[in-house]
């Protein structure tokens, strides 16, 4: 089984390296031109040329416009990298009758209510990010390929910068800090998403009609601040001394940070769909955010 994978370098996509790795033979492409092959959603005839050399039967898009803020004015590019790649993808997949397993987020909903949205909510994007996002969606059904579209929040991984590598860094710094507290979520690592698109494949294969959209988040629900004590509390657990400790985080609404880009409040999603469909159980969020630690913080 051939499988081209895109966003290859990015947080999920390194961690797809390696759970698609036993499925087949992976061609994994970064941002930009590799030779004659391109890894750049903006660049539609590139990308369908890319498609058509490598004929896969599984193209996985972990590649994406991630800048959540810088998108309020770049809209155009946001839209040619999370809204047209995505259909030239689609449009190239069901052609070649290939399977297409795209990432999507709780930022196409408006962020409303105190319940884990499910895959057929009413959808109300409050950024243009979102909307790309969105977008890129529509344009994967629109192309009628079989597809996975997975929802997904609140990423994170060992590699690279994240929430809870920013919060010890600033509570080596200073005595108490300031973290948001009506922000809801699940924090869900990026070997777990890679870890579940493996299994989804290796069940769509088996069973075709398994297509459509899915919830994939971490189990259970937090917000930023408590999240952040969490990270404090580990450190504290693995010896690690720092000025601010976990009881020194003060709770603050979203209000008092600004930003160009509005931020939803609800973030939960609803997994059940997911779960059933594949058979599969998802951890809790606190487990996957102690291993992570456990891993940096023991380096």
């Amino acid at each position: 089984m051939k499988i081209l994978l895109l966003g290859g370098k990015g947080q999920v996509g390194w961690e797809l390296q390696r759970s698609l790795a036993p499925l087949g033979r992976v061609t994994v492409l970064g941002r930009g031109r590799h030779g004659d092959l391109s890894g750049d959603l903006s660049d539609s005839a590139g990308l369908s040329r890319t498609v058509r050399a490598i004929a896969p039967d599984i193209i996985v898009n972990a590649a994406a416009y991630t800048a959540v803020d810088k998108a309020e004015s770049e809209a155009p590019i946001a839209y040619a990298v999370n809204g047209q790649g995505p259909g030239v993808l689609a449009r190239e997949a069901a052609q070649l009758g290939a399977l297409l397993v795209h990432y999507s987020t709780d930022y196409v909903f408006d962020g409303s209510g105190d319940i884990g949205w499910s895959e057929d909510d009413q959808t109300g994007p409050l950024s243009v990010y979102g909307s790309s996002k969105l977008a890129g969606e529509e344009s994967i059904r629109t192309a009628g390929c079989q597809h996975l579209i997975f929802r997904t929040s609140w990423v994170y991984a060992a590699r690279g910068g994240n929430f809870a590598k920013t919060m010890l860094r600033l509570a080596g710094e200073r005595e108490r800090l300031s973290v948001i507290d009506d922000q809801f979520g699940a924090p869900t690592g990026a070997d777990l998403i890679a870890d579940v698109t493996a299994q989804a494949i290796r069940s769509q294969r088996c069973d075709p009609t398994l297509t459509g959209t899915f919830h994939l988040a971490a189990a259970g629900t937090t917000t930023w601040n408590a999240y952040a004590r969490f990270v404090l509390r580990c450190a504290e657990a693995h010896g690690v001394a720092t000025q601010a400790k976990s009881d020194a985080v003060d709770p603050v609404p979203t209000s008092a940070y600004k930003t160009a880009a509005q931020r939803p409040l609800n973030s939960r999603l609803n997994t059940a769909k997911l779960e059933q469909s594949f058979g599969l159980t998802l951890p809790d969020w606190e487990s996957g955010v102690a291993r992570m630690l456990a891993e940096i913080l023991e380096k």
